[in-house]
């Protein structure tokens, strides 16, 4: 870990392989979640990136799959996915997506009722998580967080802590072991691998990359963190990533 965080290194197409976060570091963050728009200009970056890479980029988020396709999926086709931070792995046409737990749509239940009529607080559900988003009214966030421990432990959930939001989600995995069983895949085995993301959630992220040998890079303001490299903000990670495009 350091203080002093440099701008990444150029990237090597045919050196590196490329994994991503995607809010907060391919797109802006917003008051609510599906309100996260996809513009021409990355769909067009996306796509030149997934050819001169041959094909080694993946998305790594906690989204679930399903919710990364609805954004991205008719316009960026066949793109790998590390979905729910780190439970969910599609590579090609291999798909791993574990059933969802009963224990989420009780949780799920209750986090609507305990705000219901207040939709400054954003429900969102994923495959294998539910987070309230209280970014428009953070008064909310200690009753958020209550109600999210409660359901903690059962059904082997855990809390997600993030920008100005809480989740439960699926435990066992995160975005690190994501990472680390895709790079156990063609086309990603044997690259040097390069992770940007800009959440405490890609701390496990950075970790992974640099056991392998791989350049991490932190999106945002400078804070204690296991990447060596940091970017300002989403324009620009573009404008780094477009430089190999």
């Amino acid at each position: 870990m350091t203080d002093a965080l440099l701008p990444p290194p150029s990237l090597e197409p045919a050196r590196h392989c490329l994994l991503l976060d995607f809010d907060g570091t391919l797109v802006d963050l917003v008051d609510r979640p599906d309100g996260v728009v996809v513009d021409a200009p990355l769909v067009d970056l996306l796509c030149r990136l997934r050819g001169t890479f041959a094909g080694r980029i993946a998305l790594v988020s906690g989204r679930s799959i399903a919710q990364v396709d609805a954004f991205l999926g008719e316009k960026v086709p066949g793109i790998a996915v590390v979905g729910s931070h780190g439970a969910e792995l599609r590579i090609g046409d291999a798909l791993i997506v574990p059933d969802r737990p009963a224990a989420l749509v009780d949780a799920e239940q209750a986090l609507r009722d305990e705000f219901r009529g207040d939709d400054r607080v954003v429900i969102e559900v994923k495959s294998l998580g539910v987070a309230a988003h209280y970014r428009m009214a953070p008064q909310h966030e200690a009753a958020a967080r209550h109600l999210v421990t409660e359901y903690a432990g059962a059904d082997g959930l855990v809390v997600q802590d993030g920008k100005m939001m809480v989740e439960l989600r699926v435990g066992g995995q995160d975005k690190g072991s994501g990472i680390n069983a895709l790079l156990d895949h063609a086309p990603f085995a044997g690259h040097v691998p390069v992770f940007a993301g800009d959440d405490v959630t890609d701390e496990a992220g950075f970790v992974a990359v640099a056991d392998h040998g791989g350049i991490g890079v932190l999106v945002g303001a400078e804070r204690p963190t296991a990447a060596r490299y940091r970017l300002d903000d989403v324009a620009a990670v573009r404008r780094w990533l477009g430089e190999a495009a």
